[in-house]
């Protein structure tokens, strides 16, 4: 396991674009944001707050669905496509490890990015830490986990890169939609934020704990059911080729 982590962490590194975009885009998203003066006054709709306080955990939604939906899919039916996987196969490497290893260098990925961007929210906008860090971290990583297995469940079933990537894209836009990345959450339909509450990546009880009571345990259930669920059945699909 450690010689495959360290073999794929130096071929992820090869190609050095995503581990960019992961690590910065968000940031750079919010300084675009909160550039925009009307982001930075507490707003009626909103309850208060500003629109960039309660745009924050939109912004970790562009970090986990980029690198969960986009680049583990690819990465792993480029594999299939080209054989690789198919060398594996005669190895004892269990495609359990495999996937373990393409979700904990992503993840550490867009875990940088988002730990750069709460810094950059509290110190360009004084943006407040979250009122309850504990929950907000195991939104984090409940959302990060079932973020990356509906792209392994596309990664573990695709020929193809391109293949992949269309695949990736049914989960990519509904979740960039409900997780309030094209519209704030404030902004959608009561029906469509009930509904954001209970899928990936869990941007409503990230919220939650960043400005509100914690959260509902519901709603952690929910994510836990989605992060167990979908690792499970992407390990039982997966095909070498």
């Amino acid at each position: 396991m450690r010689t495959l982590l360290i073999t794929e962490a130096k071929l992820f590194l090869r190609t050095p674009l995503w581990a960019i975009l992961g690590v910065f885009l968000p940031t750079g998203v919010l300084l675009g944001v909160g550039s925009i003066p009307g982001m930075r006054e507490p707003s009626p709709a909103t309850g208060g707050y500003r629109f960039v306080d309660l745009w924050v955990p939109s912004l970790v939604v562009i970090a986990l669905a980029m690198l969960g939906l986009q680049v583990i899919p690819a990465a792993v039916a480029t594999y299939r496509e080209h054989g690789v996987l198919r060398r594996l196969a005669t190895t004892p490497v269990p495609p359990a490890h495999l996937l373990l290893a393409q979700v904990l260098i992503h993840a550490a990925v867009a875990l940088a990015g988002v730990l750069l961007m709460l810094g950059t929210a509290k110190i360009a906008f004084a943006v407040p830490i979250p009122k309850h860090p504990g929950l907000f971290l195991l939104a984090l990583l409940l959302g990060l986990v079932s973020v990356f297995a509906l792209g392994l469940i596309a990664a573990s079933l695709a020929r193809t890169g391109k293949a992949a990537g269309g695949l990736a894209m049914i989960a990519f836009f509904p979740i960039m939609f409900l997780g309030g990345v094209y519209l704030p959450r404030p902004l959608l339909p009561a029906v469509i934020q009930k509904i954001g509450a209970y899928v990936p990546p869990g941007t409503q009880p990230l919220q939650d704990a960043w400005v509100g009571d914690g959260g509902q345990p519901l709603q952690f259930a929910a994510l836990a059911a989605f992060a167990l669920g979908g690792t499970v059945l992407a390990v039982r699909l997966f095909r070498w080729e």
